[in-house]
């Protein structure tokens, strides 16, 4: 007869999760065991308990889980854990605090799918270059096109899907950040926590209207370069003569690397400013500001880019409006197209950018979380306590 499979949920918090127990159940094992309250040194004790008392062959149909919320802890407990084992007696132990490794396998899993969405729209886009450019029927930039407006909405999808995981990356290193950082609580009832808040939300705006500004500047340095080809290389519209790509190219490689310099700095210094002048909860306050904030401006702009370049599109094909029909040249076509103008960079590049916004300054945070530790300053000011009773007995000698 086989043997029952078991799984031993650990966690040391009061209740254990029903998160936890319904993916047990989906995951197929027969019986759940969860034990609450766990102290460290009672985990060894557990897993050998669990592992010795089945075999060799039982442990086969045995797995420990520990959960919780607290992932330094389970972290911790899961290392206990794999050492209190002893070959052949060994189960399969896995650690999931807060759902948060579970769920970053699981938007791991569509990793695929997601690297062919974010393909699909920047080839479809280049071909109608490449048919333009090899002077193609018009049919074929038509039907391009078609497949443009559409790998404009599978883009937006998928970069919908990397701010998803951003966040989720950004909560895990938020929690880490906590623990290690020494933090019970963040209270927003605290000024100096919510103007964190505050300046921590505005911070997305200020990193997204630099990219956005970057991306002009260096759109008309590329256009005065064109500019210039156009007249001091005649033919380049005949097809006659050869325009020099390689000064588009190193317009664009400069300007993308010299106009970040601030973003950057702006994303790596206000965590360790924020962090060593006004501790890590007010630091906890603006991560969590450039967080909100930031997944919300990445959806936005990459679905409100997207949309604008649709409109753009929509009317080179003709759009009907009250009756009559506008195509390419007309007024409302010249509207989408400064619409265009304003949505390639939100789509393209503010946009995604607020994904490496978060997790960059969520992992600069972490960084620095052991030099800002509370218990640091707890123990200087319990210093300075100590001390005052020896100053103030040496002032009563003299």
């Amino acid at each position: 007869m086989e043997k029952v499979s078991i799984l031993h949920l650990i966690t040391a918090a009061k209740n254990a999760s029903p998160f936890d127990v319904n993916m047990a159940y989906d995951a197929g094992f027969d019986k759940i065991m969860p034990y609450t309250h766990v102290e460290m040194k009672e985990v060894m004790g557990l897993v050998q308990d669990a592992i010795f008392s089945r075999g060799p062959s039982g442990v086969k149909r045995e797995s420990v889980f520990i959960g919780g919320r607290d992932i330094d802890v389970a972290m911790d407990m899961l290392d206990v854990a794999r050492k209190s084992m002893v070959p052949p007696f060994e189960v399969s132990v896995f650690a999931d605090p807060s759902g948060a490794f579970t769920t970053a396998a699981g938007m791991m899993a569509t990793t695929a799918m997601q690297l062919a969405i974010d393909a699909f729209g920047p080839i479809a886009d280049n071909a109608g270059g490449i048919a333009e450019m090899s002077q193609l029927p018009s049919e074929v930039r038509d039907r391009t096109d078609n497949l443009d407006a559409v790998g404009n909405t599978t883009a937006a999808t998928g970069k919908g899907f990397a701010i998803a995981s951003a966040a989720l990356t950004s909560l895990a290193l938020f929690a880490a950040f906590v623990g290690i950082a020494g933090i019970s609580h963040i209270d927003i009832y605290k000024a100096d926590v919510l103007a964190g808040l505050f300046v921590g939300g505005m911070i997305p705006f200020i990193f997204s209207a630099l990219c956005i500004s970057a991306v002009g500047k260096a759109a008309m340095e590329m256009v005065n370069e064109v500019r210039r080809q156009f007249r001091e290389i005649p033919g380049i519209m005949e097809y006659k003569a050869k325009p020099e790509y390689e000064k588009c190219v190193a317009i664009s490689t400069e300007a993308s690397i010299r106009q970040m310099i601030l973003p950057g700095a702006i994303a790596l210094i206000v965590p360790v400013i924020v962090g060593f002048t006004m501790g890590p909860e007010v630091l906890g306050g603006v991560l969590a500001g450039v967080t909100v904030s930031g997944v919300l401006m990445g959806i936005f702009q990459s679905n409100a880019g997207g949309a604008w370049d649709n409109a753009k599109k929509s009317f080179e094909k003709g759009v009907l409006i009250d009756g009559q029909t506008y195509k390419k040249g007309s007024e409302p076509h010249k509207a989408a197209v400064t619409g265009d103008t304003v949505g390639d960079p939100f789509k393209d590049t503010s946009g995604p950018s607020m994904n490496i916004l978060i997790k960059l300054m969520s992992i600069v945070s972490l960084v620095i979380a052991p030099y800002i530790h509370v218990g640091d300053n707890d123990h200087a000011s319990a210093t300075k306590m100590e001390k005052a009773p020896i100053v103030k007995a040496i002032v009563a000698k003299k």
